[in-house]
């Protein structure tokens, strides 16, 4: 009989990791460093190779992990992850997706106005403010998880994420597109 991932294989001697481990409070992890790796690279394919380098990583120092904040130790190494791959990378030189004619387009039904509009903000904060802006926003970290995670103090992380939510306000705000309703 198939068994999923979660079952075990008796027969086998395969065992899978108990609910309150190691392994399946990283998983549990994955929807959000999934989502804070995209932010960091703007970029799906690289926000996939980042998260798999750090979950790699994670798993390979399982031994190091104190037993404290799972989530911010994992978001650290991430962060780290990240900032040596810049330091590597130097003056690596990004393609626009929009400039890509080979790569298929998803089917939204989002506004693809607003959405290139956010998108085109959220590029425009430095690396530093949209770490801060997606870390607490988004994924609604604590101002003093953040600063740890980042390895600042929290008066830097209030005062970049009150500078990127401004600038978020403003440009959104900026080329607001009023949408004209025919007459009754």
């Amino acid at each position: 009989m198939p068994h999923g991932p979660d079952r075990t294989n008796r027969d086998a001697g395969e065992t899978s990791p108990a609910p309150d481990s190691f392994e399946a409070e990283v998983l549990a992890l994955l929807p959000s460093l999934r989502r804070y790796s995209r932010s960091l690279t703007r970029s799906d394919a690289d926000g996939e190779d980042l998260l798999h380098d750090c979950v790699e990583k994670v798993l390979a120092r399982r031994g190091q992990w104190r037993g404290l904040n799972l989530r911010g130790w994992v978001l650290t190494i991430m962060t780290n992850l990240y900032r040596n791959g810049l330091r590597q990378q130097g003056g690596r030189n990004f393609v626009d997706l929009d400039d890509s004619t080979d790569l298929p387009a998803a089917e939204s039904n989002d506004d693809p106005l607003e959405r290139s509009q956010l998108e085109a903000a959220l590029d425009s904060l430095g690396e530093d403010y949209r770490a801060v802006l997606m870390l607490v926003v988004v994924e609604g970290y604590s101002y003093q998880d953040v600063a740890t995670t980042l390895d600042i103090p929290v008066g830097t992380v209030m005062s970049r994420l009150s500078r990127a939510r401004r600038k978020m306000t403003s440009l959104m705000n900026a080329d607001n597109v009023i949408r004209l309703r025919r007459p009754k």
